[in-house]
């Protein structure tokens, strides 16, 4: 599934140590807007080296794609939203180099003849 807005809040991150394999683990969650007349709120998550991969802000346009997952605990339902991938808006858009830092191509010297063609 996949769902577009922009990220309205970055929650802090959580981590720990499972208790049953003793491995480190990790999650982010992110709050998302959607557009248009009615907007909805979506609370997301990434875990593990994803977080790292998709890096995302407050304010950034957004595509996630995600997987719901639903849970019983005591009788009650949890459902998380984990996201698997993210693309930014502007991912497709090529950022033009600063043109102050690059100098430019040097231009070669003129013939004496002033006969610049090379045929």
């Amino acid at each position: 599934m996949e769902i577009k807005g922009h990220i309205i809040q970055v929650l802090p991150l959580q981590s720990g140590v499972g208790k049953a394999s003793g491995k480190e683990w990790k999650i982010q969650e992110y709050v998302l807007e959607t557009d248009g007349q009615y907007p909805a709120k979506v609370c997301f998550q990434l875990s593990g080296n994803r977080i790292d991969q998709y890096p995302v802000a407050v304010g950034d346009e957004v595509t996630v794609s995600f997987d719901l997952d639903s849970r019983e605990y005591n009788g009650r339902w949890y459902t998380s939203v984990r996201a698997w991938k993210i693309e930014k808006a502007d991912a497709g858009v090529p950022v033009p180099p600063d043109m102050g830092s690059v100098p430019p191509p040097p231009v070669p010297p003129m013939s004496e003849s002033g006969d610049d063609l090379p045929f």
